[in-house]
């Protein structure tokens, strides 16, 4: 049962600000307030996109922010980066163990101002990543070592009514034991035709001849559809779109076979409002929805387990 008046939240790796809309839907959804009261991007660019729509610019590298100068609050949220750790250094500690990764800055973040709980983010590889032993030491530095009950569950964009194939593992702890439920209601669901623009510039559409060589390679059953190449030159389609990718999804994602997705399709595919105000480049804004979270699973999660635990 919640009792708090206020949520106060931190938003680590915010960039573009997945996390802070899918917050926004939870809370409004369970009836609650809830107020950041910090935010960190490396990334010059997605700070100034979450500036343009937040109103409030994230501190750059949290590996130079000092945990001891972060406000107090109750919940963590991080998309983090996935890198290898070092096993030996369970021995001595995550300080050792998970040494020169970002997952040692929320790890310090948290045992220094040990919040109620908090919501962690990956590519669904981060569970086999380095033969299971970097999921491992993350495990072990949560429980073990902070002493925070942990669950996790490899969960898809589809299932939660976006047209992309996007699969993620969402972590969730918190100091007092919960029951997670990991089956979701999902009450809206759109499809490629709500997510796809009308009048779209010629700019996005590739060449007459890539077109003329996909089309004679490929015939989709399905229109609207995303053709999708893999790196053997395989062509396939579908209702819905591949996994969005910070650098490749531009040329590897035809519509139709016809043209390239735009920045404002990449983001409804990822569930961000069209309120969103894209304020970069189109490079840019494809990148930056390209390491977004998609904010509808992540709203679904916190919508049910910030209750278990709060």
């Amino acid at each position: 049962m919640i009792k708090m008046v206020t949520i106060k939240f931190i938003d680590l790796f915010c960039g573009i600000g997945g996390f802070r809309y899918a917050s926004q839907q939870a809370f409004e959804a369970l009836g609650i307030n809830g107020q950041c009261v910090f935010s960190s991007d490396i990334d010059p660019f997605a700070a100034k996109s979450y500036a343009a729509n937040f109103k409030e610019t994230p501190v750059g590298d949290i590996t130079k922010v000092d945990e001891k100068d972060i406000p107090d609050f109750d919940l963590l949220f991080a998309g983090f980066p996935c890198q290898a750790f070092s096993i030996c250094g369970l021995q001595k500690g995550f300080a050792d163990a998970t040494k020169g990764t970002l997952f040692f800055d929320i790890a310090r973040i948290i045992k220094e101002k040990q919040p109620h709980a908090f919501v962690l983010e990956n590519v669904k590889n981060l569970v086999s990543h380095d033969g299971g032993r970097t999921f491992q030491t993350i495990l072990h530095v949560l429980r073990e070592e902070l002493g925070y009950c942990v669950d996790y569950k490899i969960l898809n964009a589809l299932d939660f009514g976006l047209p992309q194939k996007r699969e993620r593992i969402l972590i969730v702890g918190a100091k007092k034991p919960f029951d997670m439920d990991w089956k979701f209601d999902i009450a809206h669901v759109k499809t490629l035709k709500d997510i796809l623009e009308d009048n779209v510039d010629r700019k996005h559409y590739a060449s007459e001849e890539i077109v003329k060589k996909r089309k004679a390679m490929h015939t989709a059953e399905t229109s609207p559809a995303i053709w999708h190449e893999n790196k053997s030159g395989n062509i396939s389609s579908y209702p819905y779109s591949c996994a969005l990718r910070a650098g490749a999804s531009y040329n590897y994602l035809l519509v139709d076979g016809e043209r390239r997705l735009t920045p404002r399709e990449m983001l409804r595919l990822q569930g961000f409002p069209d309120a969103f105000k894209i304020v970069v480049s189109d490079a840019q804004a494809r990148k930056q929805a390209g390491n977004a979270i998609p904010v509808r699973m992540a709203a679904k999660v916190i919508e049910t387990f910030v209750p278990l635990v709060f």
